[in-house]
């Protein structure tokens, strides 16, 4: 009889309750985790912790970048964030470079906060639409 995790559960369950907008904001905070964490392991010296979490970051990115419309001209600047973002999580994976964890975390940081904002904007109207504010 397997015993059930109480918070694997609700993160499934988080996962698979949210909306198309929190599961990309879902991505961009992992991204960040997964990037602090890879800085955390390259200052640590530990080598193995360093490339897991960097490749954690990129696969990600290639996430997002596979649910791009290419369709939107907005999508084509953003895959070309993307490239550069994943680049740089190479670098620094390969050279042990703090500083372009640094560079893509900031990047990664601005994406979140605005993607945050739009979901906060299109809540807000949704409830003054349906007239609950």
């Amino acid at each position: 009889m397997a015993i059930n995790n109480p918070y694997q559960s609700y993160q499934q369950n988080s996962v698979n309750t949210a909306s198309p907008g929190e599961l990309t904001l879902m991505l961009y905070n992992g991204c960040l985790k997964f990037i602090v964490l890879g800085k955390k392991a390259i200052e640590a010296g530990n080598i193995e912790a360093r490339n897991t979490n960097i490749i954690k970051a990129q696969n990600i990115i290639h996430e997002l970048m596979v649910t791009l419309n290419m369709d939107v001209e907005v999508s084509k600047e953003m895959m070309s964030l993307y490239d550069f973002i994943n680049r740089r999580l190479i670098d620094a994976n390969l050279k042990n470079d703090v500083a372009a964890l640094e560079e893509v975390e900031g990047l990664v940081t601005e994406f979140r906060n605005a993607w945050k904002e739009v979901i906060q904007m299109n809540r807000k109207k949704q409830f003054t639409q349906s007239g609950q504010v």
